[in-house]
């Protein structure tokens, strides 16, 4: 189907200021212009309890931010652990804070928002390393938490899908009910025929992504990676069960759809969903594209269904 108008919309404004703009951003521009991408675009009204934390990193303490839905009413409650996107130099607690009230409201369960190192200060493996010890803690720390160990899992959106990804790879060992990948970004180096068609003008860009890649994961890292690009990883049997969401006009569409594919020809449960006409990150843009409601109440459902089947 066509464009959606109104990502169509955002995306004339985004070109718009790019154009009025000169030079290659820098990282603290890209963190500013995501930032203010989130204040003007996305809408932090849908209801959760909210707590700020932090637990111990690799690199020092890690914030966290948790949100409780508001009818909270087992004593153990389902959980996700959450890695955002941003190309791993930008976005944080504030530009997802609208995204993660919208999924504990429609999934019911406690959202652990995850505020992991940003490169090129950290460079790789440095978010990875972030992503395994918040999965570790939070395991760790579940009843304390008032969450239920044996419904707890992991998800994140683009570069955070990822790092999602990733981290069930890695710890094979932990209960890790379920993984929640949206519009994921599994494979760096992919050739896709979305990547072609979709990698300028479809809000992430070829070029930026490039120059976000390099700021993380320098010449010398390997792009086959697992830890960066997880859909490199040869063996996929025995992971969680995957809720895989792309977006029809995304660059990476192909690339997690592949990764589902693959999925499931190892054996794991996987539900996929192309949301038609959407872009990469309007799941964080509600105000100016107000599907992203629509989407986060069928993530919603399925999280439901899956904690209630874990």
């Amino acid at each position: 189907m066509p464009i959606d108008r109104r990502a169509q919309r955002l995306l004339d404004m985004i070109a718009a200021a790019g154009a009025a703009s000169e030079g290659s951003p820098s990282a603290a521009d890209r963190r500013a212009a995501l930032a203010s991408l989130g204040d003007a675009a996305d809408d932090a009204g849908a209801p959760a309890r909210t707590e700020d934390a932090a637990f111990p990193g690799p690199g020092g303490p890690l914030p966290v931010r948790i949100y409780r839905p508001l009818d909270q009413a087992a004593a153990a409650e389902p959980a996700l652990i959450y890695l955002h996107g941003g190309g791993w130099v930008a976005g944080g607690l504030a530009t997802h804070d609208g995204h993660c009230r919208r999924l504990c409201a429609a999934s019911g369960a406690t959202i652990l928002a995850v505020d992991y190192r940003l490169a090129p200060e950290h460079p790789f493996p440095a978010a990875v390393d972030d992503a395994l010890a918040a999965t570790a803690w939070t395991f760790g720390q579940a009843r304390a938490l008032g969450l239920d160990p044996v419904r707890i899992g992991i998800g994140g959106d683009s570069v955070g899908a990822g790092l999602a990804a990733a981290v069930t790879q890695a710890r094979r060992d932990l209960p890790i009910a379920l993984q929640l990948l949206i519009c994921p970004i599994l494979d760096v180096a992919e050739a896709s025929p979305s990547r072609r068609a979709f990698g300028q003008g479809y809000f992430l860009s070829e070029a930026a992504f490039a120059q976000d890649l390099a700021d993380y994961a320098g010449p010398n890292v390997s792009r086959a990676d697992p830890r960066l690009s997880p859909a490199r990883a040869e063996h996929l049997e025995g992971l969680p069960p995957a809720l895989v969401h792309t977006a029809e006009f995304d660059p990476f569409r192909d690339g997690g759809e592949a990764y589902a594919a693959r999925l499931a020809a190892a054996g794991v449960v996987v539900e996929t969903c192309r949301h038609a006409g959407m872009i990469h990150y309007f799941y964080a843009l509600a105000r100016a594209i107000p599907y992203s409601g629509v989407a986060a109440e069928a993530i919603g459902a399925q999280l439901r269904a899956a904690f209630g089947r874990a």
